[in-house]
């Protein structure tokens, strides 16, 4: 990150630690004093400032991680993230919307966005998952990783799409702005993807190293937001057999089972029940709420009823890991007391390391539990809550408490706490005529008298 994002970042690291604590450590305003709309908001607002303060300067765009303790891993402080860039543009709009900046201060940081995502590597029209924010130029994710990665591509498009539309029908400014958006979207070449017409997509490819990396998509996991957009595309949509065939492998997605006592209707790849980011990524713009095809009777449902394997995982405590309890659960993809790891409601992938992200990111789901985790760790004061929010992960069984933010788990808190308060970013999403023309190309219902149950 340049100077003068580390210097606007420390800035308010200093005005905000003194407003957040007391002399215990504590908030300086207990969460019993607050209401669910205040704390909500408290929560929003301090996350949505890493997308917002916290930014590459140059590009405008989310860096991959930021550190209150200044040290990064192999030079990345002015790398930024295409999928978290994805999230963290939501987390925006919701913040113009609310006023946390002008409307105007919010068109100059998306014109930024999109001029960067303009000039920025692309591989036939898909986006790597890092570039380097001073020059737009990718930085390999791994060796053979430098290239394009179609699903951070398909996170950092649904973000777009919400823009589009939040500007679509706005003054000239705006409306130029929109269409300089749907030019990036009708540019990603979805179908070259298939790696050769397969009915199947594939992850990555790389100019030089073409498609060894080998990695075609089958689900349920966090890339059926992918499948969607690719079958959306007016340009380059893929046949519907793609997702029937690859995403849901001839019905083999289907796979009733039960996990803690309670029932998941889907397969998930690897595992009996994944880790929380799956249920949170593709829903960020692609409302779940009535949403189900001839695979799922309710997408809102299933990831309702993930969510609470999650949580009875957590209250059950096979490991005895301390502070695991109703008002501490959360396992999902985050930072861990072993590097980075995919936190999964089952002993093999649990390390005692709690991912706020998770439970508050599931808000949408299960509002009353997540807002239980949201009192607890705002109580925890700035052990846990730092300039742009809640840290990434802690471990109280470890005494673990590392000063550290990801992009790609900050962007759901915010987007996810705003959907819950008014559905803003479903709304958008949703009404895009190209992902309505997507849905019901692949068979897709979205019947709103399946009501969230709150």
């Amino acid at each position: 990150m340049k100077k003068l994002s580390l210097y606007i970042s420390l800035l308010c690291l200093i005005l905000t630690a003194g407003a957040c604590k007391n002399k215990t450590g504590g908030p300086a305003t207990a969460s019993s004093e607050l209401t669910d709309d205040a704390l909500m908001d408290t929560v929003q607002r301090r996350t949505f400032l890493y997308f917002w303060e916290g930014a590459e300067p140059n590009s405008g765009l989310a860096p991959e991680r930021y550190h209150v303790d200044g040290v990064y891993p192999q030079n990345d402080a002015n790398v930024v993230t295409s999928g978290g860039s994805g999230f963290g543009i939501m987390a925006i709009l919701a913040g113009i919307d609310r006023g946390y900046v002008t409307r105007e201060e919010g068109l100059a940081r998306m014109e930024r966005i999109v001029s960067f995502l303009e000039k920025a590597d692309r591989f036939h029209g898909a986006y790597p998952h890092w570039w380097y924010g001073d020059t737009g130029k990718v930085k390999p994710f791994g060796q053979k990783d430098n290239g394009g990665d179609l699903v951070e591509t398909a996170f950092l498009m649904q973000g777009l799409l919400a823009v589009h539309q939040y500007y679509i029908n706005g003054n000239e400014k705006e409306k130029a702005l929109a269409a300089r958006i749907d030019q990036i979207w009708k540019d990603v070449d979805w179908n070259w993807y298939r790696n050769g017409d397969q009915n199947v997509l594939y992850w990555h490819w790389s100019p030089t190293y073409g498609w060894e990396m080998d990695f075609p998509i089958h689900g349920y996991n966090e890339c059926m937001i992918m499948y969607i957009l690719a079958a959306a595309s007016p340009t380059h949509g893929v046949p519907a057999a793609v997702y029937h065939d690859g995403w849901a492998q001839n019905g083999a997605i289907v796979s009733p089972h039960k996990v803690e006592g309670i029932e998941l209707h889907l397969r998930y790849q690897g595992t009996e029940a994944g880790p929380l980011f799956w249920a949170q990524y593709s829903f960020l713009g692609l409302d779940p709420v009535g949403l189900k095809d001839e695979y799922c009777p309710s997408y809102f449902h299933e990831m309702r009823n993930l969510t609470l394997v999650n949580r009875a995982y957590c209250i059950r405590n096979p490991k005895h890991y301390k502070g695991f309890g109703p008002d501490c659960w959360g396992l999902t993809a985050s930072y861990s007391v072993d590097g980075y790891a995919a936190h999964s409601p089952n002993e093999q992938d649990d390390k005692g390391v709690i991912s706020p992200t998770a439970a508050l990111s599931s808000i949408v789901y299960t509002p009353e539990y997540s807002m239980q985790v949201m009192r607890h760790l705002y109580n925890m004061g700035d052990t846990v809550f730092g300039p742009f929010g809640f840290y990434d992960a802690f471990s109280e069984t470890d005494n673990w408490y590392p000063q550290r933010y990801l992009a790609i788990d900050q962007g759901p808190i915010a987007v996810m706490i705003e959907n819950y308060r008014t559905g803003l970013l479903w709304k958008l999403f949703m009404s895009h005529p190209d992902v309505q023309a997507g849905l019901t190309k692949l068979g897709f219902n979205t019947n709103k008298q399946d009501v969230r149950q709150k």
